[in-house]
């Protein structure tokens, strides 16, 4: 059963789009502070917090709701960077959470297969599992 569900995933991964885009049912602030505690939880390194409207308004412009985490994990990140250096310059993984024109909330982050075929990386599992963790997180944090 396990062997059927990764064939169909790694599937699918082949006609993934480069950025994942989900709706939440909340406002960004709450989306964010639910998404930061689920981070937190499960035990990996936030390394920053960006508020792109708050960049906005010390520049004297308007823009709608729109917050940036970048977290990661060292023991996944390493053995991607330890294939591929360059790697590096995609991690740690970034999350967006904005409102957009139709002021609803959205999600978005990159798919790690992506990541895998930008760097021609051949550790599948470890993408995979990257693909399956982002996934969880950010649909938890839309509900």
């Amino acid at each position: 059963m396990k062997k059927i569900i990764l064939v169909l995933a790694l599937g699918l991964s082949l006609f993934a789009n480069d950025i994942i885009i989900k709706n939440s049912n909340k406002t960004v602030g709450a989306t964010m502070n639910k998404l930061q505690n689920i981070v937190n939880k499960k035990g990996f390194q936030v390394f920053a917090v960006v508020n792109h409207q708050l960049g906005a308004d010390k520049v004297r412009m308007k823009m709608p709701p729109s917050v940036e985490i970048i977290f990661g994990n060292a023991k996944m990140g390493t053995t991607l960077m330890l294939e591929n250096m360059q790697v590096g310059l995609d991690l740690p993984v970034r999350v967006l959470v904005y409102q957009d024109k139709n002021l609803k909330t959205k999600i978005a982050y990159r798919d790690g297969t992506w990541l895998g075929n930008e760097h021609n990386l051949t550790k599948q599992k470890i993408v995979n599992k990257m693909n399956f963790v982002l996934d969880n997180i950010t649909t938890e944090a839309g509900r």
